[in-house]
Parts: structure tokens; sequence; C-alpha cells
């Protein structure tokens, strides 16, 4: 697999890094775009596992970080669901602009939410694959452990989340509370792939039940059983990467 460097900008004019991740000799058949975890990067050890799997089978991924996070401008403080599911947007617009526009979209946990979300405003897409994603982002709200009360008079609070401190805001939480995203699976004409382990202790595996209880066929659902919430293991990941290759080219062809 090789790589090369891309920035693009999101809907507010800041820049943004990402990587595209290209097959090592020839030319790709297929792009994808892939969106990381809550205060992920896009250099998170199961995406670069993950895209080894897809590039082998002819998918090219773009992969990038979320406004405010790794590489990519702007304030963290300032984003939230919503601009994440504009920043798989603007994704999805740079690569069409190349001439290579995505046909599959790929996101873990959180950005899995934020593809399901992003989709419809994807005309390109045709098939959608969750990893360990919550069915609802008010989900976040509930594993972050925000205390409402100090919240709303304070209006920002403060958590730890894998060793990093977080300023969450009233605007953050308001964001995740207003979003249905039943109707948006429900109305959403993709195929869907939904991955999700039973030993999940960050998303519970009753989030992939509901997703794909609202999806719409063509559906399908496939255990991790003995996974872990973040992949760690690379031979999960590259499982993961595999199957989705062996799946998503089935639509994009279709193209």
């Amino acid at each position: 697999m090789r790589s090369e460097r891309v920035s693009f900008l999101n809907h507010r004019g800041e820049r943004l890094s990402g990587k595209i991740d290209l097959p090592d000799r020839g030319s790709p058949a297929h792009y994808a775009v892939f969106a990381h975890c809550f205060t992920c990067t896009k250099d998170f050890k199961l995406a670069v596992n993950l895209d080894r799997e897809l590039t082998d089978k002819g998918i090219a991924v773009l992969r990038f970080d979320f406004t405010g996070l790794g590489q990519s401008e702007g304030s963290f403080t300032d984003t939230n669901f919503s601009s994440n599911a504009d920043d798989v947007v603007s994704a999805a617009v740079f690569l069409t602009g190349r001439g290579t526009p995505p046909g599959l979209l790929i996101g873990h946990s959180l950005g899995g939410t934020a593809m399901l979300y992003a989709a419809p405003s994807v005309p390109s897409s045709v098939a959608v694959v969750t990893i360990a994603t919550p069915s609802e982002p008010r989900h976040l709200k509930t594993y972050l452990g925000i205390d409402s009360g100090l919240l709303s008079s304070e209006g920002s609070v403060e958590t730890t989340l894998a060793g990093k401190t977080l300023k969450i805001t009233k605007q953050f939480v308001d964001d995740l509370d207003r979003t249905d995203m039943n109707a948006k699976i429900e109305g959403l004409n993709r195929a869907i792939l939904v991955f999700h382990s039973p030993q999940d202790r960050v998303v519970g595996i009753e989030n992939a039940l509901t997703i794909f209880q609202h999806a719409r066929q063509p559906k399908s659902f496939v255990s991790l059983d003995g996974a872990d919430h973040l992949l760690l293991d690379e031979d999960d990941a590259r499982y993961v990467g595999a199957l989705t290759a062996a799946w998503a080219l089935r639509y994009l062809v279709r193209m």
C-alpha cells in the first residue's frame, strides 16, 4: 500500500488533512472514504490495517482528520456531530472534484454514525459500512458521563477520554440530542454492511441490531466475535477490511 498526502477545505473553509491509500501497483478501480472514531485520527491503527486489505482489492481509500483533530485545522470545541457529517461530505466532494467519486463510505464508531447521516449527501455512494457504530449519536453523551445540570449552568464541561482532556459544550450535546438517526437510516437508499462485536464494552451490540432493523435491503450483518471496540488486533481489522472489499465490490462494479 502506498499513500498520498492530501488536504481539502471543510464547509467553513478550514483545511482538513488526509491521506489517500492506493494499491502498490496499478490504478485503483474504485474509491472510498473512511471516517475515524470520536477523538481518533486518520492514522489510527484500525484505519491503516483495514486500508491494506481494501487497496489489495483495488479500492483506494481517503482517510482524514475531522476538524480540530490530528493535523486538521479548526477548533475541536466548536465542532459537533453535524459538523463531522459535513466533513464527510467535504471529503467526498474533494474526491469527486479529482474525478474519483467515492462509491463506498466506511465509518468506525461515531464516524460510522456520521457516515450514515452523510450518505444521502454523497450522490456517488452506493454502499455504507459501519464498524462498532452507535445507532444514535446521543450514545456519546452517556459514554462520556456528562453532568447535564452542570452543563446547563456552566455552558461547558471538561471530561477525559483515552487520556485526553476534552471540553464539551452545550451546543455539542444539543446537536447530539436533536439528531434522529432512525429516520435517516430508514430513508437511506444504499446497501449497508454492519460490523459489531458482541463483546464491545463501549458501544453495545444492541446498537448494531437497531441499525440493521431500520435499514432497508440489501443489508448484511457480521458479528466480530472476540474483538474489542477499537479492533486493536491487526487480524480483526484486516478481517473487516477483507470482508468489506468482497462485499462492496458487488455494488461498486454496478456504478
